[in-house]
């Protein structure tokens, strides 16, 4: 008994590690590129739009 439930909690501890992982590397890989690129397409709007009123 003792050994099922170590393997049992080294299998949960692997588990919630290794889905930890994989959300950081696709956070890291998708998320954060297209959060930058929202970020830089703002910023161009608003240089833009001040460049417009500048007028």
């Amino acid at each position: 008994m003792k050994k099922f439930t170590s393997g049992f909690f080294a299998g949960t501890f692997a588990t919630i590690a290794a889905t930890v992982g994989v959300v950081s590397a696709i956070k890291k890989t998708v998320i954060e590129p297209i959060e930058k690129k929202e970020a830089m397409i703002e910023a161009n709007r608003r240089k833009a739009n001040r460049k417009s009123r500048a007028r």
